[in-house]
């Protein structure tokens, strides 16, 4: 039920990056960022770049050391919608909501014990 939990998240994430909005989850915000790829000798492609920038407070309180990211002013940020989430899965909006609470706490939890931790979506 985790795993169907986030990967609803994810599919929700995802779709909200396709409209060109951030989406902000607690912890950090993920977000699409304007970038430049070299293609072959000469050539330069215009891409966007997935980010992932944690949260002002979680790096001061655990003393991370993160990338600086910048998401520009102008991008729309949207918070997790629980409740189009467990539309989406078939679940109630309130066990999606402490799934994901859960987790995310279960991860600040991993990082105060300086334990390597992966995150995928």
């Amino acid at each position: 039920e985790i795993c169907k939990v986030w990967a609803g998240t994810s599919s929700y994430i995802r779709k909200q990056l396709l409209q060109k909005k951030a989406v902000e989850i607690g912890i950090g915000t993920f977000a699409l960022l304007p970038a430049r790829a070299t293609v072959g000798e000469d050539k330069v492609l215009l891409v966007e770049r997935p980010v992932f920038k944690l949260c002002r407070f979680l790096k001061k309180f655990y003393k991370l050391k993160c990338a600086k990211t910048k998401i520009p002013d102008e991008t729309p940020c949207v918070q997790l919608d629980f409740k189009q989430i467990a539309a989406d899965i078939c679940f109630r909006p309130e066990i999606v909501e402490q799934c994901i609470h859960e987790t995310l706490l279960f991860f600040a939890g991993a990082l105060q014990e300086k334990k390597e931790v992966e995150f995928s979506f």
